[in-house]
């Protein structure tokens, strides 16, 4: 059986090398070695060269570039961004046959970067040579040529760096060398060097040109172009997608093509971070970076549920961390990992110690980036986090992942590929589509290297063949190979609607379609596109049918099912009626009733967000004050109680109480900027001291109590009660159970009389209230639970106090307020049971937390249009709307 002989394929990129041994293999080409020429070299030279791999090289600096002295770039080498910039640099200068060593003296810029060279070199593995060192080596073993190499054939390439040049030349005189430029342009070196050169007519393809409205427009037309192709029986390795930067649309292409189901291979690689092992790193990195918080927390125990630090800890540990605290400080966490106890998590066994290691060491940030990746990551995730290290400083790690690519899994030489322009010149398809094709996009402009600018070494010194002037010889070279059609595509407008300028390289090609965003298309991409499309289609799909009904639904001025009407007596109605309301939830049922059903039977709740807010809202800020209260209130009781502590004696224990209840909501709860927070304490302090101090003369010996729990209500601390908090509280003639807790409760002497307070840290209304619309129903509930829990003979006085000011707004004749909001509750239980489940007044407003869920600008149209038949519908209930 005779031997192959050997013989050398030089091809530029991995694209170009992988359809060309696939072409190899079908051709049966024994002994054909497809190969750069850097690889070629380093095959020749033998005794285990390789050249410097990016990798390593980054290492290398970031291993020399603290220790190296750097003259005038000292300033700025420990900055995210200076390996890159440095590896970027030295790999220029080698690529262009530049000696810094020798150009030292010519500028202090080049003895910093030949000082890292040196330094560099030294670091590097045995073996591993830059390019001018590796042609030496395989020029002195030149002889060898025809075994390892063979007759060489140079394919796809329009220039060859000048590092490689020499060696080229001297191979010529032992073997064979072929470029074979085919209709692309040959660089004029080459002449009277040896090397024979083969050319090929151009090819004449059919060229269109089209534009799009966006860029986004511009992938969407792209995924319909592949689809037609694929549809009339075009193989897809003969289908590409091309521009000169693909990262401007990658995000666009990775989103279609899972919609599209179409195998869309990414030449250059996709960004690490669409994956889950990348997300993973990712939300290692935003902790590092920005610090620990919750939220972050979260994330990453959700990336990494069963590996590193968090095997040791239990199936929904997520469950100790309270959901609405953002855990930002160590502080914070401190409090939190003191307060655990075994009861707290899910299994029953104490894990506080595991959890406070890992806090313990992600808190340490980024000067411990390599110990925190290698505890929580492993796999995939690991080995990106270690590449992340060393392409850039730990500081700046969130930044380095955006830019770390990776293989996406497909196979090139059977997928459609999406490529920069470059790979496609070197390995050219039959059906092409250029992107991009915009003033500023292609060609793209010339920039200065970042460390060696023009006026020390020229550019064209340092980089032979720009980036404009490859652009457009890449697009030259396309036109010129392409044998079945090219598309030239461009934007009209950015992103943010400015217009943009067409490409120079569309001269000659003046004749453009206008792509409408809106248009039919011919071939839909994906199943979406497909009803988008077509409506017949569409209006036959039963969302689009619930959809179509419910929208005219909301247009009308009807009350209709998607406005909130039920059947009579529904299951679920009659359940939350049934269960024990507070006066919040009959306030939701008298003035939203919509909202009371999708909250108490849908269980839905606004999200809650643990971002540490600029102030706190309303709601936090009443909160805040209640607590305050309630802890000075209890502290009070210890020295004697309110009434017999003086002005100074209430203000010292508002302070420590708002001290105490500021450590437990900075560990549960987002707090402001540490200036603000500081003025809200003083705010509560200031209101607190205010309300346990009014009014104190009004029952002499009184005995007082805050947060005083009813109707089944848990006590929120282990203070005395002056009741049965498990004893139920019915409003009478309602079918309704009340519970709750009573801000302030205070109790005479004899037992005859009780004060019922009701504390509001907002403005005082303007005049005196009894219902307010319904908005105020604690004083008249809270009074009558008073009175159901002490007795009928205590005589009972509500009000609600406003410190800010301060206000007392005294309620006049409870009894016959409670009778009129019977009647206002009987009729609320029996519209919602008969299936009027209705928006209010309170609908779309600006405290309605679920105002989301309504139509876009639902106060201004919605429920405007709605308002008028919902009043009518509800009738009776519609009445405490207007009760004073």
């Amino acid at each position: 059986m005779a031997v192959a002989s050997r013989s050398t394929l030089v091809v530029h990129g991995s694209f170009a090398m992988r359809a060309s041994r696939l072409a190899a293999a079908r051709d049966s080409r024994h002994g054909l070695q497809v190969m750069s020429f850097e690889q070629a070299a380093v095959r020749l030279a033998g005794s285990f060269a390789r050249p410097i791999d990016d990798e390593t090289l980054r290492v290398a600096i970031q291993e020399t570039l603290p220790v190296t002295p750097m003259g005038e770039l000292e300033s700025i080498k420990t900055l995210p961004g200076m390996i890159d910039a440095a590896a970027d640099t030295l790999q220029k200068a080698w690529r262009a046959g530049i000696d810094l060593t020798a150009r030292a003296v010519d500028h202090p810029r080049l003895g910093a970067i030949a000082h890292l060279e040196a330094a560099i070199l030294d670091q590097l593995p045995s073996g591993m040579m830059r390019p001018v060192d590796i042609v030496a080596a395989a020029i002195a073993r030149i002889g060898h040529a025809p075994a390892v190499i063979g007759p060489m054939e140079i394919v796809g390439l329009t220039e060859l760096s000048p590092c490689w040049r020499p060696l080229l030349l001297a191979l010529t005189a032992h073997i064979p060398v072929q470029w074979t430029a085919g209709p692309r342009s040959v660089p004029a070196w080459l002449e009277g060097t040896g090397v024979h050169v083969s050319r090929a007519p151009t090819e004449t393809p059919e060229i269109s040109a089209v534009s799009a409205a966006t860029a986004y427009h511009e992938a969407i037309e792209a995924m319909r172009w592949m689809r037609s192709l694929l549809a009339s029986g075009v193989s897809p390795s003969e289908i590409a997608v091309v521009t000169a930067s693909p990262a401007n649309y990658d995000d666009h292409f990775l989103a279609l093509r899972a919609d599209a189901n179409i195998d869309l291979h990414f030449v250059h690689g996709v960004r690490t971070v669409t994956t889950r092992e990348g997300q993973a790193a990712a939300a290692l990195a935003d902790i590092v970076v920005h610090g620990l918080a919750q939220s972050r927390l979260r994330r990453l125990a959700a990336l990494c549920r069963n590996s590193g630090s968090f095997e040791a800890l239990p199936e929904g540990w997520l469950r100790v961390l309270p959901t609405d605290a953002p855990l930002s400080t160590s502080t914070a966490w401190s409090h939190l990992l003191a307060r655990l106890t075994p009861e707290d998590w899910p299994d029953g066994t104490d894990h506080t110690p595991a959890l406070r290691a890992a806090v313990e060491l992600l808190a340490r940030g980024s000067d411990a980036a390599a110990d925190i990746g290698e505890a929580f990551l492993n796999g995939r995730a690991l080995a990106i986090w270690r590449k992340a290290l060393l392409a850039g400083p730990a500081a700046s790690i969130d930044a380095t992942l955006e830019t770390l690519k990776q293989d996406d899994g497909l196979e090139a030489c059977v997928s459609v590929a999406w490529m920069p322009a470059s790979a496609l010149a070197a390995s050219p398809r039959r059906f092409v589509r250029l992107l991009g094709l915009n003033s500023s996009g292609w060609p793209r402009g010339i920039a200065e290297d970042r460390l060696i600018p023009d006026h020390i070494i020229p550019t064209a010194a340092l980089n032979p063949l720009p980036v404009n002037l490859a652009d457009r010889r890449d697009f030259e070279t396309i036109l010129a190979t392409t044998t079945g059609e090219v598309v030239l595509s461009r934007a009209r407008r950015d992103s943010d609607g400015r217009l943009l300028g067409r490409s120079p390289l569309l001269t000659g090609h003046n004749k453009e379609t206008y792509l409408r965003r809106n248009a039919v298309p011919m071939h839909a991409f994906s199943e979406t596109d497909r009803l988008m499309a077509r409506p017949q289609d569409f209006a036959v799909d039963p969302q689009a049918i619930s959809a179509h009904h419910c929208w005219r639904a909301w247009r009308s001025t009807e009350i209709t099912p998607h406005d909130g009407l039920v059947r009579p007596d529904h299951p679920l109605v009659l359940a939350i009626l049934s269960r024990t309301q507070s006066a919040s939830s009959l306030r939701r049922l008298l003035r939203n009733p919509l909202s009371f059903v999708w909250i108490y039977a849908f269980g839905w709740r606004e999200p809650q967000s643990s971002a540490e807010p600029l102030v706190l809202d309303a709601l936090g800020i009443g909160n805040l004050v209640h607590m305050v209260l309630d802890r000075a209130l209890r502290d009070l009781k210890t020295g004697g109680g309110l009434t017999s502590a003086d002005t100074e004696t209430v203000e010292a224990a508002a302070a420590r109480a708002a001290q105490a209840v500021a450590a437990d909501w900075e560990s549960e709860r987002p707090v402001p900027p540490a200036i603000i927070w500081s003025r809200t304490l003083d705010d509560a302090r200031m209101m607190a001291g205010r309300a346990l101090s009014y009014g104190d003369d009004l029952l002499p010996g009184a005995r007082s109590y805050g947060e005083v729990p009813f109707g089944g209500s848990e006590p929120k601390s282990d203070a005395e009660t002056p009741w049965d908090a498990s004893a139920p509280v019915t409003i009478p003639d309602t079918g309704f159970n009340i519970a709750g807790y009573i801000d302030r409760l205070d109790i005479s002497g004899d037992g005859k009389r009780a004060l019922v307070r009701d504390y509001k840290t907002g403005r005082p209304p303007r005049g005196d209230i009894r219902l307010n619309g319904g908005r105020e129903l604690q004083r008249c509930l809270y009074a009558f639970a008073v009175k159901a829990l002490l007795g009928d003979d205590v005589a009972i006085s509500a009000s609600l106090l406003y410190p800010r000011e301060p206000v007392d707004l005294q309620l006049d004749d409870p009894e016959a307020v409670l009778a009129e909001v019977t009647g206002y509750l009987r009729a609320a239980r029996a519209s919602l049971a008969g299936g009027a489940a209705l928006p209010g007044p309170d609908t779309g407003g600006d405290y309605d937390d679920l105002a989301f869920a309504l139509p876009a600008n639902a106060s201004a149209t919605y429920c405007k249009r709605k308002l008028p038949a919902a009043t009518k519908r509800l009738g009776e209930v519609a009445q405490v709307w207007e009760a004073k």
